[in-house]
């Protein structure tokens, strides 16, 4: 199957493509009959934000091959069966009621401009998004956490200590620095920590904790590891020999009550000077 140009991907409308993010990237060319093959074979490989958006590129999908008169016969058998998706859904209430409870620590990741990574790259991004989430996962793992969620690109964990997310953390921009990237490309992970009791539900966490997480990731820049002021205490009494904090002051998160006092991890082998916290002030 020849690949799509840039140019020529740019050039074709978004009803020429199964999947299209909140964020407006755009995955699985669907514009011929090679490209609506090869996005049946690669369908289980893309990440999706969410079950609605898994069932919309699915039917696109489908009546795109409907079109080009593809019978998709393992393809409904793998994604249609109504028996095999309950059981998933059953396997993951069971799974997220094996999650710990009380005051833990959230670790979110995000790769920094992944949008441009995809412009660079093309189809080869998968590859890429394949390699940072393995990385982040034996991070994750090696320091005892538990992986809760990943979307696109990003990755939701949770630890029941404080400084194991720490550690995890540190890990992971260490790695990432040390790793070679196709095409010589950087690669930055924004890290967001935080320390709350939220509640577990059976489809995961909820509450102003979770809110909270996510609001301290988005203030961070790639590269950089962010604590919110309940981190940063929950992580005192056990700090890792060369590492500090630098205070970046209070700041308004969107969607949160009150100002939170941001705070940055530091450490001789990384990088230390970022611009303001992206927030909403």
């Amino acid at each position: 199957m020849p690949q799509l140009s840039q140019k020529t991907r740019d050039q074709l409308p978004d009803r020429d493509f199964a999947y299209i993010d909140s964020r407006g990237r755009r995955r699985l060319p669907i514009n011929d009959e090679a490209h609506v093959r090869n996005a049946l074979s690669r369908f289980n490989q893309t990440a999706f934000e969410d079950e609605a958006a898994r069932d919309l590129a699915r039917t696109r999908l489908l009546k795109a091959a409907k079109k080009y008169g593809i019978v998709p016969v393992g393809f409904m058998t793998g994604q249609l069966t109504n028996a095999r998706m309950r059981g998933e859904v059953d396997a993951r209430a069971v799974e997220v009621r094996t999650l710990p409870t009380g005051v833990i620590t959230f670790l979110l990741a995000d790769i920094e401009d992944s949008t441009g990574l995809v412009r660079s790259l093309g189809d080869r991004y998968g590859g890429l998004l394949a390699d940072a989430r393995r990385l982040l996962r034996t991070a994750i793992r090696s320091a005892g956490g538990r992986e809760v969620d990943t979307r696109a690109d990003e990755m939701f964990a949770v630890f029941e200590q404080a400084p194991s997310a720490l550690g995890a953390a540190l890990a992971v921009q260490r790695k990432v620095q040390l790793r070679t990237w196709p095409d010589g490309i950087k690669v930055r992970i924004r890290i967001g920590l935080h320390t709350g009791e939220p509640t577990l539900t059976d489809t995961g966490y909820v509450g102003l904790a979770v809110n909270t997480a996510a609001r301290v990731c988005f203030a961070a820049h790639g590269g950089q590891i962010v604590l919110s002021s309940a981190a940063r205490k929950a992580v005192e009494a056990s700090m890792p020999a060369g590492v500090g904090f630098r205070d970046l002051g209070l700041h308004e998160l969107q969607g949160l009550p009150a100002a939170e006092a941001l705070f940055q991890v530091e450490a001789a082998d990384l990088p230390t000077d970022f611009p303001a916290p992206r927030t909403v002030s």
